[in-house]
């Protein structure tokens, strides 16, 4: 894949039966600015309490620099694989659109660490912050 030729519905068709369709992420923009996805806070992003899970903020924060890293890689030689991920769970929400806004911040040749912030869907207030390094590991030949 490529940053500046792909195409969004290129890569949420990517999504398909996987955990980013399972919870209804979104890619919704590409640009210098870097990635940008949304997600649903509903019934399948809750936790018991009601408010969004955690762990559906870490899976946003992993889609988005999994899916940047992609972007910048040669994928017939190399594949981004998540190698740490943190999150700071800022405030709480119950319902409506989240959005993460992932920009890298590190681009290197074995690795890559992208800052992702996660906001209510108008961006104004945050839920969630997290980093997650991205390790580009070597195809193996057949």
């Amino acid at each position: 894949m490529n940053w500046t030729t792909t195409d969004l519905k290129q890569i949420n068709s990517l999504n398909k039966g996987t955990l980013m369709q399972h919870l209804s992420i979104e890619y919704i923009e590409i640009s210098d600015r870097g990635l940008v996805a949304q997600m649903p806070v509903n019934e399948t992003t809750h936790q018991p309490m009601g408010l969004l899970h955690g762990g559906a903020s870490a899976a946003l924060i992993e889609s988005i620099g999994s899916m940047g890293s992609a972007l910048l890689c040669d994928l017939a030689k190399e594949s981004p694989v998540g190698l740490e991920i943190n999150a700071n769970h800022v405030s709480g929400i119950r319902s409506g659109m989240i959005k993460a806004i992932g920009k890298l911040v590190h681009h290197g040749k074995k690795t890559h660490l992208w800052q992702v912030d996660v906001y209510d869907e108008n961006e104004t207030k945050l839920i969630c912050t997290g980093r997650i390094t991205i390790m580009i590991i070597q195809n193996k030949l057949g």
